[in-house]
């Protein structure tokens, strides 16, 4: 059985097989190494290197410190292949290369949903400018949409959760239903119109979106006030 010094060094050896562009050499408080930054694993990790066993691909100079990144040379694999079975690393190998595809295509997903709340965002400013170019409607035309019958529900709906006593804000997509309700001519432009008129009038908060934009659910909903995206409202008591 390999001593303690050994198993590590082949424990290290074998993570460097698994990750071809490299790791770093030492293991940080939330990043992954090669080996352990303790005494033990300094010093195996300084054999490798004397031995030739690893080669430094590049040195990080993000952090505090530099972080040298390791990957495996040829001497190196030969000498993995040479303590261990090949059909542990081969298996060790597949189950690396499983995980960064798991991680790929997480990558690609998120993406995916970035362009989508992208296009949707950029849909709904362009709905914005287009309304704040319009010239402003006469009075009549904006109570033929409802508009006074669906703000004071709006209104109620928020007071109603308010005294309720509901933990958190009301998201604007299940504002828009409830309130539409009273207004089925209701759009989501004149709902945004509205909003912005209650929040002139200190008559609701509006709460921004905290999390990813990727995350963001129902974007045409979310409304743009200032520089942050509003998707919240609460009323003001």
């Amino acid at each position: 059985m390999a001593d303690k010094a050994t198993q590590l060094l082949l424990d290290g050896l074998g993570r460097a097989v698994a990750d071809p562009a490299g790791l770093p050499l030492l293991a940080g408080k939330a990043a992954p190494g090669l080996f352990a930054a303790g005494a033990a694993g300094k010093q195996v990790a300084q054999r490798c290197k004397d031995e030739g066993y690893l080669r430094v691909v590049r040195t990080d100079t993000a952090g505090r410190s530099p972080v040298e990144i390791c990957a495996i040379t040829e001497k190196g694999l030969a000498y993995l292949l040479g303590q261990v079975s090949p059909r542990q690393v081969l298996e060790d190998f597949i189950r690396a290369l499983e995980a960064r595809q798991t991680q790929a295509g997480d990558l690609l997903a998120a993406a995916r949903r970035m362009q989508e709340t992208l296009e949707a965002l950029k849909a709904t400013a362009e709905r914005v400018l287009h309304q704040v170019g319009k010239p402003s409607a006469p009075q009549a035309a904006a109570s033929s949409n409802g508009s006074e019958t669906w703000l004071g529900e709006a209104l109620s709906v928020l007071a109603r959760r308010h005294d309720a006593g509901a933990p958190d804000d009301c998201p604007l997509p299940e504002l828009f239903r409830q309130t539409r309700a009273s207004a089925p001519a209701l759009t989501i432009g004149h709902f945004h119109d509205g909003l912005r008129r209650l929040l002139a009038d200190d008559r609701v908060y509006l709460h921004p979106w905290t999390g990813p934009l990727y995350d963001l659910p129902e974007p045409p909903y979310a409304l743009l006030v200032g520089h942050e995206i509003a998707y919240y409202a609460s009323i003001r008591t």
